[in-house]
C-alpha cells in the first residue's frame, strides 16, 4: 500500500520537475524574451499574433518592404507627424518628445504642452509634431496641406532660404481599424470635441461652406446619438484616413462635383495607397510594439520604454449590432480597404525586418555580451 502511494505521489512531483527544466529551457533560447542588463533593448512581445504565412493580397516590392533610413538628426533631416484624429497619435506623439533615447533629448517643461526638440548643438527642430511645433499648419494638418506647408514653416522658423536648404522630409503615422476609430471619434465629438479650428487648407484657400456644411448647428455636437452622426453626409468622420492621406487637390479639394463620387473615391484610395506606402514609417494602433519595433528599425533610434498594448478603450465599451457595424463599414468603406492594405503591409515590414534583424545576428557578433538569441535593438552611433 504504502509503495503504491509513493508511486502515486512520485507521478506528480516528476511533471512538476519537468515543466520546470522545460520552461527554463525556453527561458535560456530566448524564446521569453525580457530586459536584461547589458543589452540596448529586449522585446517581451513574441511573433505568435504574425502568421507565418501572411495571405497575400497586394504585391509589395522589396523597396516597400526596406524603408531603412539613415537619419541625419544633426543635420537637416525633419521628422513630420501626420495626426489622424483617434488613432492614438496623442500617445504616440508623447512616445517622440518623451521616450526616444538621444544624445540630446526633447526639453519637456512641467505644465508646457510643446517640448523643444533641438539637434544637438543646434537651436533647430529635428521634429515636427503637436508637441514639439504646435499645429502650426493647422489643426490636425492632413497630406495636402503639411506637405505644403512644413517647408515653408520650417525654413522660417529656422530662418533658411528654401534655395539653399535641401531638407529630407520623413512623412510618420498612424492608423487605426475603421470601425473602432469611427465610434472613438463619435464618443469624443460627443463629449464635446469639435475640430472647427481646422483650416482643411487646399490648393491655397479653406473650403466655403457649401463645399463643407456644418453637421450641427450651434457650438458643438454634445450628446449626439449615433444614428445622428452616421446620418450627416458632410461628416468628416467618415473615411477620415483616406481623405487625410490623399491628395486632394486630385479631385478639386472638397469641391463635390468637380468628379463623380464613385471616381473621386477610386482616385483618393489609390492617391492614399500610395502615399502611405511612400512614407517611411506608420505604425497601426492594434498593434503597439510592432510599432515599435519597425519605428526603431527604420529609423536606428531607440525608445526608453516598452509601448504598452491598452485594449480597453471607450470605442471598446460600445456595444452595437452586426447591422450597426455594417453601416459604419459602409461609410468608410474606403477605410476599410485602406486598412486592409495597411495592415497587410505593415505586418509583411515587420516579418521583413524580423528575417533581417536574424540574420544580421548570425553574422554579426552581439553588441555588450551576454546571452545569446535576444533581441536586441542599437542606436546608431553619432
Amino acid at each position: 500500500m504504502e509503495e503504491k502511494f509513493n508511486r502515486l505521489l512520485f507521478i506528480p512531483i516528476a511533471a512538476v520537475l519537468f515543466l520546470m527544466i522545460g520552461y527554463q529551457y525556453v527561458a535560456d533560447k530566448g524564446l521569453f524574451q525580457r530586459y536584461s542588463p547589458g543589452f540596448e533593448l529586449v522585446y517581451t512581445e513574441a511573433d505568435e499574433d504574425l502568421p507565418s504565412k501572411i495571405t497575400s493580397k497586394f504585391n509589395f516590392t522589396e523597396r516597400d518592404l526596406d524603408r531603412h533610413v539613415d537619419f541625419n538628426i544633426r543635420g537637416d533631416d525633419v521628422m513630420v507627424f501626420l495626426h489622424i484624429q483617434k488613432t492614438g497619435g496623442t500617445t504616440f506623439g508623447r512616445h517622440l518628445v518623451k521616450n526616444i533615447q538621444l544624445e540630446q533629448p526633447c526639453d519637456c517643461m512641467p505644465g508646457q504642452r510643446k517640448c523643444t526638440c533641438h539637434r544637438p548643438g543646434r537651436a533647430e527642430s529635428w521634429l515636427f509634431s503637436r508637441f514639439s511645433t504646435g499645429w502650426s499648419c493647422g489643426l490636425h494638418a492632413d497630406w495636402t496641406e503639411l506637405t505644403s506647408c512644413v517647408p515653408v514653416v520650417m525654413n522660417k522658423r529656422d530662418k533658411k532660404s528654401a534655395q539653399k536648404n535641401k531638407r529630407n522630409f520623413y512623412y510618420i503615422t498612424m492608423l487605426r481599424d475603421p470601425v473602432s476609430r469611427f465610434l472613438s471619434e463619435w464618443k469624443h465629438v460627443q463629449r464635446g470635441a469639435t475640430w472647427k479650428t481646422a483650416l482643411h487648407m487646399c490648393d491655397g484657400r479653406p473650403p466655403t461652406q457649401d463645399e463643407l456644411p456644418a453637421c450641427y448647428s450651434g457650438e458643438d455636437w454634445t450628446g449626439v446619438p449615433l444614428a445622428d452622426f452616421m446620418s450627416c453626409p458632410s461628416n468628416l468622420a467618415n473615411n477620415r484616413q483616406v481623405r487625410m492621406l490623399a491628395d486632394l487637390s486630385l479631385v478639386g479639394c472638397y469641391n463635390m462635383s468637380s468628379v463623380s463620387e464613385l471616381e473621386r473615391g477610386r482616385v483618393l484610395l489609390a492617391s492614399a495607397k500610395a502615399n502611405l506606402r511612400n512614407m517611411v514609417f506608420y505604425g497601426l494602433t492594434e498593434f503597439q510594439r510592432k510599432t515599435q519595433y519597425l519605428f526603431e528599425r527604420t529609423f536606428g533610434l531607440r525608445f526608453i520604454r516598452a509601448f504598452t498594448q491598452i485594449n480597453s478603450t471607450r470605442a471598446a465599451s460600445v456595444g452595437i449590432s452586426e447591422k450597426v457595424r455594417w453601416r459604419i463599414e459602409g461609410l468608410n468603406a474606403l477605410d476599410v480597404e485602406l486598412y486592409e492594405y495597411a495592415k497587410e503591409l505593415f505586418l509583411r515590414r515587420y516579418q521583413h525586418n524580423r528575417q533581417r534583424q536574424r540574420q544580421e545576428e548570425q553574422t554579426s557578433p552581439l553588441r555588450g555580451g551576454g546571452e545569446t538569441g535576444c533581441s536586441c535593438i542599437t542606436e546608431r552611433e553619432h
